[in-house]
Parts: structure tokens; sequence; C-alpha cells
């Protein structure tokens, strides 16, 4: 049993669902640590040939929570209520405490991972996405990096190594919407299609790498994900978390904090999207269907 996700098997496919609805699925302990553990659980059963990621509810991941002011991160990164720069660094770099490489256990799967991104995928739920090596979306769905803005840094890097750099250096410094449609065009994703058909197509393709020895998987993903690697992905990822928690600590990012806290999270993110007016700023039908749920 887990508290923040559901983990089931149909078949050759395993299924990780993100179970927080009421929430949006938004990041807080223990999830990192439910995702590694049941990355190695589908890896280490004979029968699973692929696995599938999904949200429960409206969104895939709106990233992570931080209407409490991140204090359920506080053992990790405070000391006597103040931000301790070295927790924070240890957290960010060491593969036993850091999120990220926790959820970068689903680009070191030698199983073929596909996510199914439906509403909001954004901040750390896009990073974490797009480790995978398929990403179908419904075209409604809006993927992006408010964090570009405010409070935050590239974590796994893949919106860098998916996107050229044009388009990587545009997203990165104004933190932009994407819709899945928007997505698929700039080769961000794999492919996006109406809500209604996301289930079959992410089925489709999951049942289509099923029928491929699981070796011959292994092989292809470890030949393309070692050509990212020697592109220094490694360390890419070791200095986005850093820089993430310096970003997260600077005058206005305490400041951001202090009116979310104040205010709610609604009041701060409404000045720092309505310049762009994307996010909770955009207009209904440049957000996400709040229709389009996936029941569990």
């Amino acid at each position: 049993m887990y508290e923040t996700l559901l983990y089931s098997v149909t078949g050759p496919v395993a299924t990780i669902t993100f179970n927080r609805p009421e929430r949006l699925n938004t990041i807080v302990p223990p999830m990192p640590d439910e995702f590694q553990e049941a990355m190695t659980k589908a890896n280490r059963d004979p029968q699973v040939k692929v696995v599938v990621v999904r949200g429960a509810g409206r969104s895939f991941c709106a990233g992570y929570d931080f209407s409490g002011g991140f204090k359920h991160w506080e053992d990790q990164m405070n000391t006597d209520g103040e931000w301790d720069a070295g927790k924070d660094f240890v957290m960010a770099t060491a593969p036993s405490e850091s999120p990220t490489q926790k959820f970068m256990s689903i680009w070191r799967s030698p199983k073929p991972v596909i996510a199914q991104i439906h509403g909001w995928c954004v901040g750390g739920g896009s990073e974490m996405a797009l480790g995978a090596d398929i990403v179908i979306a419904s075209e409604d769905a809006r993927i992006g990096t408010p964090y570009a803005r405010m409070w935050g840094c590239h974590l796994s890097g893949m919106w860098i190594y998916r996107l050229g750099m044009a388009k990587a250096k545009e997203y990165a410094l104004t933190g932009k919407a994407v819709s899945g449609v928007e997505a698929e065009r700039i080769g961000l994703i794999n492919k996006a299609v109406p809500f209604e058909d996301l289930e079959a197509e992410v089925a489709k393709m999951a049942a289509q790498l099923a029928s491929i020895p699981v070796s011959q998987l292994s092989a292809m993903k470890l030949i393309v994900n070692q050509a990212y690697e020697n592109q220094g992905l490694a360390s890419t990822q070791m200095l986005g978390p850093i820089l993430d928690g310096l970003m997260r600590n600077t005058p206005e990012a305490k400041k951001f904090i202090t009116i979310a806290e104040q205010q709610g999270v609604a009041a701060v993110v409404a000045e720092r999207d309505t310049p762009f007016g994307d996010y909770s700023a955009a207009p209904a039908d440049e957000q996400p269907n709040p229709n389009n749920v996936i029941h569990v």
C-alpha cells in the first residue's frame, strides 16, 4: 500500500498512478520514495515489460506542493526553522536523498516507460514526465515550468535535452505553458490526442512495446540513454537542483513564499503569471478541461 500513488499490473503492463487528485497530484513526501519503489517493483517483476505512469483526477502532476511554504520538506532543508544551504545541497545531490534522482528511476528503468499526460503537468511534474521514454498527452493538457519565473530551476534537464537550443532557451527564460498539441509540434513529447482517446492510445503503444522481447527493449533504451549521458546529463542534473535551492532563497523568492502563506497560492501565482496570461491566469479555453478526469 502506498500513501501517494497506486500500483497495478495487467498482463505485461504495470501502471503507476499518482493518487492525490484533490491536490492535482502535487509532490510531497513520500511520493519520490514511493515512486522509486514502484519502479523497482515493476523492473523486478518478470511479467512486466512496460510501465505506464499517469495521474488520477484532473491532472498528471502539478509540480511540488508549496502551499505550506515547502514545510513538508523542512527536515531535509532547514535547521532551527531556517534554510540550511548545506542540508539543501545534500538533498539536491545525494542519490539516496534527491527527489529528482528518485523520479529519474523512470530514466534508469531498463523497461520502457510511457507517461500518460492530461490536465496540468508542470514544474517538477513535467521534469519527471519528460524523463519517460514515450510521452503521450491529451491535446488540452498544459505542460510548463512556472518556476522559471520565480522560485526554482530546471531539475532533470529534460526540457533542455528534448528541445533544440532556440526553444530550450525560450521556455527556460519565460516558463511559458504549452498545450499538448504545441508540445508535440515542437518535439517536446511524442504525440497529442483528444482526451477521450488518450487511454486507448497509451494502451496501444504499451501493447506494441510488449510484443518485443524485454532484452531488445532494454538494449535500445540503453543505447539512446547513453548518448544523452555522454552529453553531460548527470552534471546538468547535479547543477540544476543546486540552483533550484538557491533560487528558492533569494529575497524575491522569500517574498513570494510569504505572500503565498499569507494570501494563498492563488494570489501569488496570479501576480507571477498575469504578465504572460497563462496557467491559472489564462482564459478558460487555454487551460485543461476540468471535466477531463482519470478515474481510478
